[in-house]
């Protein structure tokens, strides 16, 4: 096998590989030779048939895969020896292409963008800013009271129901003037506007008080998951015992236990836990916003290219997608990448190959347990169809990519910080939410 360099410009390469006859033949003898115990041929045993009627029988058949498997090897060893690393798939093309014949060398031209070699970093000027913010007294009273509406509890009035009011009912359901399973309750605690009967039936009751006697009249829709009643017309005699006005639970011990926690001091602390949580994760951004900045302007090599251009137009779409957010998939017309979209692709390539380095060299990994609680936190944006979505991420190497790369990228900046001199600042919620909003406009 020979390997000649054809191309060596900046980050670009090109080799031409030749496999000559003799070795492709030698791979061929090789795996009849390693199938030949396995096969069996009319006059011969199993495992005893000659070598020469094997290569002509099966010969044209393995050639292929030996061919491949020759040129696999070659790269493979060039890539151990050069110590390049392709940006992309390297381009591999035949050069006889459908001239070649059997008993010719096989030559093949090999061209890629390699990744830059990226130098050691000092990183021990980088200087971060952390804001932190405290709940305050008033943003946890809010968040209380948000509580409280939604324990809400029910206390009987005088007058005509409301939206939003509560009807105790009991009902009987009927299908031409038959009753249907299913379709009778008593003492049934209703809430107005809550869409939890079929549509229609809710809005017909608004007006009715204690002691009113009201059939409904409704018509069950035709996805109906009962088949015998799908697209049905139904009459609901209903008798309405009570009517019920919401009323905000009271903020206090009894409130904290609907929550789980033994009294509101406990309740308010984890309130505060919670909120200061949100409020790090946000001043985390900033920071890390802070942190890349400082890193763009530490460093400066070369860059693929085809990285670069990739990096550009799926920002372009990106862009485009976020401003036209009622078009779905490719439908859409040409997408123009512009020098801003360039300029964005060359930071963010940049940063991204110089991130993986520090974190290989730093030898930073994913664990299982991290990645599968991501995979896990993503599968609940799909109720109901969590198992199908884990087996999509175990089946898709691609989707597996895109969730371990942003695991990957904040462990590299964790560990980057945890280097970095630091220092805090406390804020307000306010001054927090200007700094994200000027990140969103960047």
């Amino acid at each position: 096998m020979q390997v000649t360099e054809t191309l060596n410009e900046g980050l670009k390469r090109g080799y031409q590989i030749t496999i000559t006859a003799a070795e492709l033949d030698a791979k061929v003898n090789a795996k009849l030779k390693e199938s030949q115990p396995e096969i069996e041929m009319k006059g011969f045993r199993k495992g005893k048939v000659p070598m020469a009627l094997l290569k002509k029988q099966f010969g044209p058949r393995v050639l292929g895969e030996a061919m491949q498997d020759a040129v696999d090897g070659a790269m493979n060893e060039h890539f151990e020896a050069s110590g390049d690393r392709p940006a992309l798939q390297p381009d591999v093309k035949m050069d006889a292409g459908e001239e070649w014949k059997e008993g010719d060398d096989v030559v093949v031209t090999m061209t890629y963008e390699a990744l830059p070699v990226i130098a050691e970093t000092d990183l021990s000027g980088v200087k971060l800013e952390k804001l932190v913010v405290k709940a305050s007294d008033k943003e946890v009273d809010d968040a209380l009271a948000n509580l409280a509406k939604t324990a809400q509890n029910f206390a009987s009035k005088d007058g005509a129901a409301e939206d939003g009011d509560q009807v105790v009912i009991d009902f009987l359901g009927k299908v031409d003037g038959e009753p249907f399973e299913g379709g009778a309750a008593e003492d049934y605690p209703l809430t107005l506007g809550s869409g939890s009967f079929i549509p229609g039936f809710e809005e017909q009751l608004v007006g009715v008080k204690a002691g009113d006697e009201k059939n409904v009249e409704v018509t069950f829709p035709e996805e109906y998951g009962a088949e015998n009643l799908a697209g049905k017309a139904a009459v609901f005699e209903c008798k309405i015992k009570e009517v019920k006005a919401p009323a905000d639970a009271e903020i206090d011990d009894e409130l904290a236990k609907k929550f789980g926690v033994e009294d509101l001091a406990t309740l308010k602390g984890q309130i505060a836990e919670r909120l200061e949580a949100e409020y790090a994760g946000a001043a985390r951004a900033v920071m890390k916003r802070g942190l890349l900045d400082q890193l763009d302007s530490l460093v400066s090599f070369d860059l693929p290219p085809s990285l670069v251009e990739a990096e550009a137009k799926q920002i372009a779409h990106q862009l485009w997608h976020e401003e036209n957010p009622d078009v779905h998939g490719h439908d859409h017309p040409q997408i123009d990448v512009t020098d801003e979209h360039t300029t964005l692709a060359v930071r963010r390539v940049r940063l991204g190959l110089l991130l993986a380095d520090i974190g290989q060299k730093q030898e930073l990994q994913v664990s299982d347990a991290e990645f599968t609680q991501a995979v896990m936190t993503q599968a609940r944006q799909y109720p109901g169809q969590e198992r199908q979505f884990f087996e999509f991420v175990q089946q898709n190497p691609q989707m597996r990519q895109q969730i371990q790369a942003p695991l990957f990228e904040d462990k590299v900046v964790d560990w980057i910080a945890e280097q970095a001199d630091v220092t805090e600042k406390e804020i307000s919620k306010e001054e927090l939410e200007k700094a994200v909003e000027a990140l969103d406009e960047e």
